[in-house]
């Protein structure tokens, strides 16, 4: 399995990039909402890291390997999630991701009907089917700056910890994330898990 690709970029289409590693080359899928900040991203001699998704595509009698990339664990962790979906695989959530991850997390929250069908693929009955899937599941990602995500690395002991972690790692300033979980944990101090915490401080967010 295939979990983190590096190498130097050189060849790129609409929805893909060759990437060269030492000589052996690999093609990479890359989501347009991702490729949008491929640029911002590249290192010396158009070097790039990418975590990948990595499945094997069933073609007729064969099977074909097939990376898909990303520019951070975050951004990987909601194209798992999304194709949970009845009837969304990885090469229709592909396609489908070609805004930022943010926006299609906020319509999936707030059951947003007619952006989810203006994604590529997406009709309104697989919008349906997106909502009641992934609605109340998807509050972390509604909180991605997108474009500005950088990745840190998360040790953390209780749930106030990592959630402090994760908004860290999203950009936002220390004394805003705190102030952000200490007024969501008064709002709900059972709170019993990372996850309920920070869809709690996105739906605080959003009542700014």
């Amino acid at each position: 399995m295939i979990s983190k690709i590096t190498g130097k970029v050189v060849e790129r289409g609409n929805n893909y990039l060759v990437l060269d590693l030492s000589g052996l080359s690999y093609q990479v899928y890359v989501p347009a909402t991702v490729m949008q900040r491929i640029d911002d991203c590249l290192g010396a001699d158009n070097k790039i890291c990418l975590r990948t998704f990595h499945y094997l595509q069933s073609d007729q009698a064969k099977s074909i390997p097939v990376l898909i990339g990303f520019l951070n664990d975050i951004e990987k962790d909601f194209f798992e999630i999304f194709i949970t979906v009845s009837g969304i695989g990885p090469r229709a959530a592909l396609k489908a991701l070609n805004k930022p991850i943010s926006e299609i997390a906020r319509a999936i929250d707030e059951g947003d009907l007619v952006f989810l069908k203006s994604l590529p693929g997406i009709g309104e009955q697989r919008a349906k089917e997106i909502i009641a899937k992934l609605q109340n599941k998807v509050g972390r990602f509604g909180l991605i700056q997108d474009g500005q995500v950088k990745e840190t690395l998360i040790k953390a002991k209780d749930i106030a910890e990592e959630a402090l972690a994760v908004l860290m790692q999203l950009e936002y300033k220390r004394t805003e994330a705190l102030s952000m979980i200490k007024k969501s944990l008064e709002l709900a101090p059972s709170t019993g898990t990372t996850e309920e915490l920070l869809n709690l401080v996105y739906k605080q967010r959003k009542v700014r």
